[in-house]
């Protein structure tokens, strides 16, 4: 058995909580650890910090976690813990990144990496050139519904593909009469809000890895919900954009459309979808289910207004099984960064690929401002 001390850094919010605390590193910790591919065991070994003691060590006892700390100048410090993850806020994460490398340890991290390009892509240059293992979380390729979709793909189902439609969001609460699902400086510009920075992130990895390299973008955002309610009762201005709908040009042809919206009620199979249209076959997928189309199987619809729909579209779809076992997808990308970082395991999800995200926020806030399409030029990484 070998141990790695892991720095983690904003596990106390949701997001770092759920998904990268209790259902990564203590769900890895439980299982025994990671088999290496020398046959040992690797035990993530996890020290949680951050400014809130009490609520640390209510989490660490918790979850049976041994070490807690509000002194992160102190846990850099020590030697014998080599990863640092943060999954705080963004207008945090490039300051504490960089103070991570300074320190010598390997650094992985939640996305944006900034919510600045210039710094985005210093970060990424800087982690490079120090020769630390490095990454960024990009969480959907790893979900059930994306992995058939890559595995439909790759058997040439679809043929040549068309288009990719993307549906993602939900209704998030004001704050008043339900309280909100999400935390309040989601949607403060000022905080580093705003769902174009969130999510052209995740669009970015997910159409270059599975569609086609992103070529140019065209993005209308909105603020829909104006003012909203804190978790403090207190009534706020809502400045950043809530929502938006973004048309993306990929290499080989194919045309990308996702819509991303807090303020969009849900009639879909989930609260995200991506349906792909090829000459030889569609598919449509959510988180975990993905149903297909072949071109042998397509109904022949006529359009007549005149009169009722009798054809039931959902049932003329096949879904795709699952023959194998998908785990958590946060819990698959930790296990693949810390093979890497201990026996250099296969790893193409650095630093470059979250500075590329930025880079796509970036462009579609611009685009919204001047309301034109942007060409995405290669980053000088």
């Amino acid at each position: 058995m070998k141990h790695i001390g892991i720095i983690m850094h904003g596990v106390t919010g949701r997001m770092g909580l759920n998904q990268h605390l209790i259902r990564s590193i203590v769900a890895i910790r439980k299982q025994g650890g990671i088999v290496l591919s020398s046959g040992e065991r690797l035990m993530p070994d996890p020290i949680i910090v951050g400014r809130n003691g009490a609520k640390l060590e209510e989490l660490a006892k918790t979850h049976g976690i041994d070490r807690w700390s509000t002194d992160i100048d102190a846990a850099l410090a020590n030697p014998d813990d080599t990863v640092f993850f943060d999954a705080g806020t963004t207008l945090m994460r490039a300051d504490l990144i960089s103070r991570a490398l300074d320190a010598g340890k390997h650094v992985y991290c939640e996305k944006p990496i900034s919510d600045d390009l210039d710094v985005a892509v210093a970060l990424a240059r800087k982690a490079k050139a120090s020769g630390l293992k490095n990454g960024v979380v990009q969480d959907k390729l790893f979900l059930p519904g994306l992995r058939k979709i890559a595995m439909l793909r790759d058997s040439g189902f679809f043929g040549k593909i068309l288009s990719v439609r993307g549906e993602f969001g939900y209704w998030v609460f004001e704050g008043d009469w339900q309280t909100a699902q999400r935390p309040s400086w989601n949607y403060r510009s000022a905080d580093g809000g705003g769902i174009i920075l969130d999510m052209l992130c995740h669009w970015r990895y997910v159409l270059d890895n599975l569609f086609g390299a992103v070529k140019s973008v065209s993005c209308l955002g909105a603020t829909h919900i104006p003012e909203r309610v804190d978790e403090a009762g207190k009534r706020y201005k809502a400045d950043a954009d809530d929502a938006a709908y973004a048309t993306f040009e990929l290499e080989g042809g194919a045309i990308a459309h996702i819509n991303s919206s807090w303020a969009v009620r849900v009639r879909r199979d989930d609260l995200v979808t991506f349906q792909v249209d090829g000459t030889h076959g569609s598919a449509v997928a959510g988180l975990t289910r993905c149903w297909t189309q072949h071109r042998v199987n397509t109904p022949k619809p006529v359009w007549n207004p005149d009169q009722p729909q009798t054809m039931d579209f959902y049932k003329t779809w096949d879904e795709v099984p699952d023959n194998q076992v998908y785990d958590n997808g946060f819990k698959v990308q930790w296990e693949m960064f810390l093979r890497h970082v201990v026996e250099d395991g296969p790893w193409e999800h650095t630093l470059d690929e979250g500075a590329k995200g930025v880079q796509l926020a970036a462009l579609g806030l611009k685009s919204w401002a001047e309301r034109r399409w942007l060409d995405v030029e290669p980053l000088d990484l």
